[in-house]
């Protein structure tokens, strides 16, 4: 299974989870088999352009203007505008081989969901879910399927596929931030720590035919875990069985699927290294799938 990252997706300077978890997290996939880590090509300014804004792409890539630049709640720098194409490209690299392949692959990008049109938001700058999910229909695919169970709401991706044929989402969160009304590419599940699972088997058996659904983009955020951020009673062992629910389902009905870490932050007594074994949770569930099939 492929999974794509590159230290430029967490500058030495990061100290802020959003990037500098995949760096843990990948020294930890690092050490399991079945595991290929590949640096992806980073995200062109064409393909940025394709999503967003021109004048805002122009800010992401010179820091200019800077209230525009730093619309995703971070200072501009080279090394973070590195970091945004690097980690976005990955998304693409991985939605693309896991199209081909048929099977799973990931990146170890956050901070997708949030970012708009015209602007960056809640620690997002590019939606690369959408940048992935449009780079699936350039590919070949009809029908792509985004699902989100970050603990925040994925209102900047539902604003961006409004009226777009082929891409849906199905949304679980535990917390009201960028929420928004439902469409019918987006449907969102507003959840807490005691109906958290069934929200989640309800969001994904709501989906029509899904045997016609030709990728599944995954933004599988831990931050819904009662300690990284989210509410009391989505304990480890919910996010575990989350984990392996999707990957299953997807499995189930023959579905490739392209996974992104999304959210999860450290606090008090639980470490980033805690955030990150909650991601490694998905690996996991995905390197089963993976034994499997072969």
């Amino acid at each position: 299974m492929k999974l794509f990252y590159d230290e430029t997706y967490s500058p030495h300077s990061a100290t802020f989870d959003t990037h500098a978890k995949a760096r843990l997290v990948a020294e930890r996939t690092r050490e399991l088999p079945g595991l290929d880590i590949v640096s992806p090509r980073p995200a062109t300014a064409p393909e940025l352009n394709s999503i967003h804004d021109e004048r805002y792409v122009e800010a992401i890539l010179t820091g200019r203007p800077e209230d525009l630049a730093s619309s995703n709640g971070f200072s501009w720098s080279p090394a973070l505008r590195d970091s945004i194409l690097a980690s976005t490209g990955g998304v693409r690299d991985a939605v693309l081989t896991a199209l081909a392949s048929g099977g799973v692959a990931g990146s170890l990008s956050s901070g997708l969901h949030h970012a708009s049109y015209r602007r960056g938001q809640g620690f997002c700058s590019v939606n690369g879910l959408v940048l992935g999910a449009r780079a699936a229909l350039g590919a070949g695919a009809a029908r792509v399927l985004i699902i989100d169970f970050d603990a925040h709401c994925g209102g900047g991706t539902a604003s961006m596929i409004s009226g777009l044929a082929g891409v849906e989402q199905i949304d679980v969160s535990v917390s009201s931030y960028d929420q928004y009304i439902n469409t019918d590419n987006a449907r969102l599940w507003m959840s807490n720590g005691q109906n958290y699972l069934r929200d989640v088997n309800n969001a994904l058996e709501s989906v029509h035919a899904p045997d016609s659904v030709d990728l599944v983009l995954y933004n599988a955020g831990v931050d819904a875990h009662e300690h990284a951020g989210g509410v009391s009673g989505v304990t480890t062992d919910v996010i575990r069985r989350r984990e392996h629910r999707v990957i299953e389902w997807c499995h189930s009905h023959g579905l490739p699927v392209a996974f992104v870490l999304a959210g999860g932050y450290s606090g008090g007594e639980f470490a980033m290294g805690n955030v990150a074994d909650l991601h490694l949770l998905l690996v996991d569930a995905a390197r089963q799938v993976t034994k499997v099939d072969s």
